[in-house]
């Protein structure tokens, strides 16, 4: 270890096939030897594929070789960065502008324990509302009430399921947060109510910049200045930016009574029925002057007091806690607000541990080949950094998708634990019919699939939230003795039974999937491989190769336009012959009565049995239920691939079927 002037750092060697994942965040593939990774939360607008700091700050990662795993967590807020042997070669650097060096060591020896321990030290996700889960359609922005009816109308009409609306800064008062625009938005509490009883839940963006009004009559900018709640420079001035609304100050989210404030401004979009709100330019992302450069990184003064009195700190040490901090105002306002119902909460800025308070998308993406092939290993390496629920921009947020683009993007889409659409002003649109019927059919039938699978991704969901595993994982989180694995960024698993190995260049109608040891099912086919082995697929358009593992047992809801269209009266169990277990978490998927024992678990297994008689036999064993909440009567068909189905009332008591 070592200091100098303002720094400290130490390093450690790097042993032979050593592999680093995680670090938030990241552009570029799925291992990061080799780079160096600033751990800074910056508005990352136009990133690629080399881009350093993001919007995250997550100074975490886990190291994996064979037979051996460890993680690092870097204990500081402060401006840090990890040289991954980019300096010199094999040997790791962690250095920040912190005092102190601190930092926790976490054996493995596999992701799935360093995960568990590291979300034991920073917390771990709660459950979402079930409605979450479903297809979130968004826009830069869907400016009026006629506008968001005519959606929704499409939406219906096409038979396309979605469950969820997001309405992006137009829909203010000249850019000022909690208001409506009266010409635009005239009622919106009639709106959402009446497009409600059609099943869509509403969120809406909010910024932490406050328009600083002098003239008008604005409450969170009078009351913020009458109680002082505003970040101030260390001479005492009220900092000021410009950002949407023109010159705006900005709330000091580490004290605790700014944060109760905060909150409560999300009383009238509540009022109104709002059920999400999507946090974003929290970075904080400003500019120095009106129209201002967008390239120029600025924030408060590093020197700017920031927290409470008792415990100050500077700005240099709060920066990547501020978009955080307001999530976490957000989240526990809402929980005030909204007492009997959960919450959705989106954030594009955080710190470790930020999946306490929200989801996280991946910001402002383009409508590229090469952004639809970057989004797994981002989204998998903030899975293997604690944060769970997360998703990246459908179709790509900034340009144009092609048809061909839109449709292969929609079936990876259909894979993110956050399934959002989003273009921006001036760009085409991305909803799923503006491209031709042959892409609406393929939209169509991946968000049926989607919502197929939500009692396995809300069981993935409830993993998440009990144990911080992730919900989208690469292949070396399930196989981390297999050293093909580490480099493999373009196959991902959905929990421990989905893989799916989709097309990411245009034209490719084939292409090379590995499967890992064991028996592998095609989800399309039936058809069975045995790894570990490599083979060729086809791939059309309308295909997304995807694998099941020997052993799985997937279950799977009838298809709905919203996630509470009707009771789950049927539940369909696909089962992989092999040796396997599943565990089906069930509660309302709206209230905290999870919170006081209202769920359920029901365990399943599979296994061979031989018969004198018959032959070979697969047996599915189903356990009694466990847990005080009650689903509805419902039909259960298991159908055991290859080998038929059989069906039964499910009443909760245990059974066994023979195939």
């Amino acid at each position: 270890m070592g200091w100098r002037q303002g720094a400290i750092a130490n390093w450690k060697k790097i042993e032979a096939d050593e592999h680093f994942y995680g670090f938030g965040e990241r552009t570029g593939l799925l291992d990061k030897l080799s780079d160096r990774l600033t751990n800074w939360t910056t508005d990352a607008l136009d990133y690629t594929s080399l881009t350093d700091e993001m919007y995250q700050a997550i100074p975490f990662f886990m190291a994996l070789r064979p037979e051996l795993g460890y993680g690092i967590f870097f204990n500081t807020t402060f401006w840090s960065q990890f040289d991954i042997g980019a300096e010199q070669t094999g040997v790791w650097k962690m250095q920040s502008q912190d005092k102190n060096l601190d930092y926790y060591i976490i054996y493995g020896p596999e992701p799935a324990q360093i995960l568990q321990t590291y979300t034991q030290l920073t917390g771990r996700m709660p459950m979402p509302p079930r409605w979450a889960l479903g297809y979130h359609q968004c826009r830069w922005s869907y400016a009026s009430e006629e506008e968001v009816r005519q959606l929704a109308q499409e939406f219906r009409q096409r038979q396309i399921p979605c469950d969820v609306i997001h309405l992006d800064i137009d829909y203010m008062r000249g850019f000022r947060v909690f208001t409506w625009s009266p010409q635009r938005f005239p009622d919106p509490k009639t709106m959402v109510k009446d497009l409600s009883q059609n099943g869509f839940k509403f969120v809406t963006i909010i910024d932490p910049g406050v328009k600083e009004e002098t003239e008008a009559d604005y409450l969170p900018f009078d009351e913020g200045l009458e109680h002082d709640y505003f970040v101030r420079t260390a001479e005492g001035k009220v900092f000021h930016g410009y950002v949407w609304p023109g010159r705006a100050v900005f709330p000091d989210f580490l004290r605790e009574e700014v944060r109760e404030w905060w909150g409560n401004q999300h009383q009238d979009l509540v009022d109104a029925g709002i059920a999400g709100i999507w946090n974003d330019m929290n970075e904080p992302a400003m500019n120095d002057r009106p129209f201002g450069d967008p390239g120029k990184k600025i924030w408060f003064p590093l020197d700017a007091p920031q927290g409470p009195v008792d415990e100050q700190t500077t700005h240099a040490e709060a920066h990547n806690l501020y978009g955080q901090m307001m999530a976490r105002a957000c989240a526990e306002g809402l929980e005030r607000l909204r007492p009997t119902a959960r919450s959705f909460v989106l954030t594009r800025s955080g710190y470790a541990g930020v999946q306490r308070w929200s989801a996280v998308w991946t910001g402002d993406n383009q409508s590229l080949w090469e952004y639809l092939e970057m989004s797994l290993p981002a989204l998998c390496n903030l899975g293997l950094s604690g944060v769970a629920f997360v998703g990246e921009d459908i179709g790509g947020f900034a340009g144009n998708a092609t048809a061909e683009l839109f449709a292969r993007w929609m079936q990876v889409g259909m894979l993110y634990p956050m399934m959002r659409a989003h273009s921006m002003i001036a760009s085409a649109r991305h909803e799923p019919w503006v491209f031709g019927d042959r892409v609406e059919k393929i939209c169509r039938e991946y968000i049926e699939l989607r919502y197929r699978l939500l009692p396995y991704l809300y069981t993935l969901f409830w993993e998440a939230a009990t144990t911080g595993a992730p919900i989208l994982r690469p292949l070396l989180y399930h196989f981390p003795n297999d050293p093909k694995t580490y480099n493999l960024y373009d196959q991902v698993l959905l929990g421990p039974s989905l893989m799916a190995a989709p097309v990411y260049r245009p034209g490719v109608e084939e292409r090379l999937v590995y499967l890992p040891e064991g028996v592998w099912y095609d989800w399309w086919s039936g058809e069975m491989h045995q790894g570990a082995s490599h083979i060729v697929t086809h791939a059309p358009l309308e295909k997304m190769p995807l694998f099941v593992r020997a052993g799985a047992i997937i279950p799977l809801a009838p298809v709905m336009q919203y996630t509470d269209e009707r009771p789950m009266d049927e539940l369909r169990l696909r089962v992989y012959p092999g040796e396997g277990e599943w565990t089906l978490y069930e509660d309302d998927g709206r209230s905290f009565e999870y919170r006081i024992g209202a769920w359920a678990t029901t365990t399943y297994r599979v296994h061979s049995s031989d018969s004198e008689t018959d032959g070979s036999q697969t047996v599915v064993e189903i356990a009694a239920r466990q847990g005080e909440w009650q689903p509805q009567p419902r039909q259960v068909t298991v159908e055991v691939i290859g080998k038929g189905e059989q069906q039964f009332e499910d009443d909760g008591s245990d059974r066994r079927l023979t195939f």
